[in-house]
């Protein structure tokens, strides 16, 4: 695989771009998102598999929780290495290696899915499926090599997307199944991904490309850990990323186990939040180009606060009709943030580079270098939110039979969100040594 190495890249150079550097990365994103979409697929899988185990299985619901938390926690741990893969071997063998991995858990999951497995098996296969956890970071630091910093919202936010959409689709997969095949197919859902992984594969082997001029940077690495920008956006991403695919693995759990719905029942309503949040989130990304990423982060953690209230109240008079409409705007809102909480990234380490007394293409650059590097352990932290919210709805179901403990929790996790947005990238705005036009406030 050492064709299709581009070595020359210039995206801020408007002539560049107009003649073949949009044509060329817009491919490279379509592609990307291909391969992303099917990871998200396999990294959710057991949010699936874990509604075809019936009391035959004999796993409690604490026991399914830890489940999809273990595929969770694989899943962020994995960011970091894949992160920097891509410029150690190139965004297109990268895509091709990574997607062809993903074959590994879902032949394990055929294997291992049926009664009798052991529980122990159960958790080696849920891990494995944490791989698929890992493209989202390769492929975001790919494709923010590709664009401009006035495109990154737009392409990062549709890219990541594209792939967050693989999460109600698998969902959907598994609806379809148990609709018609019944609650005890389940290695039905694992063949119709197999052709899909290898589809993918060879299209990023045919269509994508590598860029020369990306490449592993170690003085970059430690100055995103030294920066404290790094964590704060860390901490922003485990509220919004965080949230969203730790409520996608677990939302048919706790329709299950809160609402005594039965599998069917709980698969036709699971994929209808992650649907929303995954199309919603490229509007995010548009919005934060618009009008700036902090302000649309600020108010969104506000609504998911509110958000939040709703489901708390739902859970409180046991109303399933007000619980769907709280929790799906969570999902919604997550979608948005997403977008916005990316975009910033970007910009925060671009107006950086200004505020050091760097200009035009030597400030993207430096942008790039840092916001590249930062958004792999971003991305790793972030999805550590996930596991999060699994242990702490593991924990609420074990101690109170209800979820609405861990709900309060993440209440209170929103609102610290909000307070460090406004004090950190709002507040301070005007004190940054920065040119107007590109102050935090507008990242």
């Amino acid at each position: 695989m050492a064709g299709r190495w581009i070595e020359q890249w210039e995206p801020e150079d408007e002539i560049f771009w107009q003649e073949k550097g949009e044509r060329i990365a817009r491919r490279n994103l379509w592609f990307s998102v291909l391969s992303e979409h099917i990871g998200f697929s396999i990294w959710s899988l057991w949010s699936v598999m874990v509604l075809f185990m019936g009391p035959e299985y004999g796993v409690d619901p604490a026991g399914k929780f830890f489940l999809i938390s273990t595929a969770t926690l694989v899943g962020a741990v994995v960011r970091v290495p894949y992160t920097f893969a891509v410029a150690r071997f190139g965004g297109r063998n990268w895509t091709v290696f990574s997607a062809l991995t993903l074959l590994v858990p879902t032949v394990a999951a055929f294997v291992a899915m049926k009664p009798g497995t052991s529980y122990t098996t159960f958790l080696v296969v849920a891990a494995l499926a944490g791989i698929g956890g890992g493209n989202f970071a390769s492929s975001m630091t790919n494709i923010n090599a590709f664009f401009p910093l006035r495109k990154k919202g737009w392409a990062l936010g549709l890219n990541a997307g594209g792939g967050n959409i693989g999460v109600p689709v698998v969902q959907l997969v598994g609806l379809l199944v148990i609709g018609t095949a019944g609650a005890t197919h389940p290695r039905i859902v694992l063949a119709v991904y197999v052709p899909l992984i290898v589809v993918a594969a060879l299209c990023a082997a045919s269509f994508m490309d590598n860029l020369t001029p990306v490449q592993n940077d170690t003085g970059a690495a430690k100055g995103a850990v030294r920066d404290p920008h790094t964590w704060i956006m860390s901490m922003l991403y485990i509220g919004t990323f965080g949230s969203f695919i730790g409520y996608s693995f677990a939302f048919g759990l706790v329709l299950q186990t809160q609402f005594g719905r039965t599998p069917l029942q709980a698969a036709s309503l699971t994929f209808i939040g992650p649907l929303l949040g995954s199309l919603i989130r490229p509007a995010g990304g548009w919005l934060a180009d618009r009008y700036g990423g902090a302000r649309i982060t600020l108010w969104n953690f506000a609504a998911m606060a509110a958000a939040t209230g709703v489901v708390v109240y739902a859970s409180g008079i046991a109303s399933l009709t007000v619980f769907l409409v709280g929790f799906i705007a969570l999902f919604v809102l997550t979608g948005l943030g997403n977008g916005s909480t990316y975009k910033m990234i970007p910009g925060i380490f671009h107006a950086k580079a200004i505020a050091q007394g760097l200009r035009g293409e030597e400030a993207a650059a430096c942008g790039r270098r840092l916001s590249g590097a930062a958004m792999g352990l971003i991305g790793a932290v972030g999805a550590l939110g996930g596991l999060a919210i699994n242990l702490a709805f593991r924990q609420s179901f074990q101690t109170a039979g209800t979820g609405t403990a861990a709900f309060w929790s993440f209440l209170v996790f929103y609102g610290l969100c909000f307070t460090v947005t406004w004090a950190v990238y709002l507040r301070r705005a005007a004190a940054v040594p920065a040119k107007p036009q590109l102050s935090y406030a507008e990242v």
